[in-house]
C-alpha cells in the first residue's frame, strides 16, 4: 500500500508538472516504475542505420532530453557556418496505421518547421560543401489523438483525474496522440557522424490542447524537437547567422 501510494503521488506530481505543456516525454508504466524501469525508446527503424548502436540513454544529472542520443567527441563545431536540410521521410513499420497520405503530410510540416525554426538562427543551403553541416530528420511513428474526448480530458477536472489514472497505469494520458522521430547530423562532405538521436514524445495535458486535431499532438512534439535541436547547436558552438547581422 506504501509502494502504491508513493508511486500514485510521484505521478500525480509529474501529470500537474506535464499540465503546464503541450508535449511531454513517455512516462514509466506502474509495472515499469515499480520494477525501476523506464520506458523503452522507439526501436531501430533502418534511418539511422548501423549508427543506431551508438545511441546511449541519458546519464544520471545528464541535460539530455532525447530517450537516446549521440555526440561525436573531438568535434570542432565552430568550423560550420550553414545547415542543409534534408527532406523529411517517414520511416514506416509494417504495421505502422497512419495513411501514405498523412506520412508526407507530418513530414511536409516537420520539414517546414525544421527550416522555420533553425532559419531564424543560420544560415540555411541546399548545397553541401566547406563548412555546411547535413540535418536530417525522419519519423519513425505516429499515432492520432481524438478530438473530441481529448478537449473533455483537459477541462474537465474529473476527466483530467482519469488522464492521470490511465498515466499511472500505461505512461501515456487518455486520449493524446504521439511521435517517435530521429535525427542525424553529418558533414556535407565527408559523411562523418557528428550527432544523432531517437526519441518520443506524447500529448500533454496543457488548456492549450482543448482544440488539438487529429494530428495536433505529433505536430507539437515536431516543433519540440525543431526547438531542441536550435537549442543544441547553438550551445554546441555551431556558428550563428545572428552573430553575423
Amino acid at each position: 500500500m506504501k509502494l502504491a501510494t508513493g508511486l500514485l503521488s510521484v505521478v500525480l506530481a509529474g501529470w500537474l508538472l506535464a499540465g503546464c505543456s503541450q508535449t511531454a516525454a513517455p512516462e514509466p508504466s506502474l509495472l515499469q516504475r515499480a520494477q525501476g524501469e523506464t520506458p523503452a525508446p522507439p526501436p531501430p527503424s533502418g534511418f539511422l542505420g548501423s549508427d543506431y548502436s551508438l545511441l546511449t540513454p541519458p546519464a544520471e544529472g545528464s541535460d539530455q532530453k532525447a530517450m537516446l542520443r549521440y555526440v561525436a567527441p573531438n568535434v570542432n563545431w565552430s568550423s560550420y557556418n550553414k545547415l542543409m536540410i534534408a527532406p523529411v521521410t517517414f520511416w514506416a513499420a509494417d504495421d505502422s496505421k497512419v495513411s501514405a497520405a498523412d506520412q508526407q503530410a507530418l513530414c511536409n510540416y516537420a520539414y517546414n518547421e525544421f527550416v522555420k525554426v533553425l532559419g531564424k538562427n543560420f544560415i540555411l543551403t541546399g548545397e553541401p560543401g566547406l563548412g555546411v553541416m547535413k540535418v536530417s530528420i525522419a519519423l519513425t511513428d505516429a499515432t492520432s489523438a481524438v478530438p473530441g474526448l481529448r478537449s473533455i480530458s483537459v477541462i474537465v477536472p474529473q476527466a483530467r483525474a482519469l488522464s492521470a489514472i490511465k498515466m499511472l497505469a500505461t505512461g501515456s494520458y487518455a486520449f493524446v496522440g504521439s511521435a517517435q522521430g530521429a535525427f542525424k547530423a553529418n558533414d556535407s562532405t565527408s559523411g562523418q557522424l557528428l550527432a544523432a538521436a531517437v526519441d518520443k514524445r506524447v500529448g500533454g495535458t496543457s488548456i492549450k490542447n482543448v482544440t488539438v486535431f487529429q494530428w495536433g499532438d505529433a505536430q507539437n512534439a515536431i516543433d519540440y524537437w525543431a526547438k531542441l535541436t536550435d537549442q543544441r547547436l547553438v550551445s554546441f558552438g555551431v556558428q550563428s547567422s545572428v552573430a553575423a547581422r
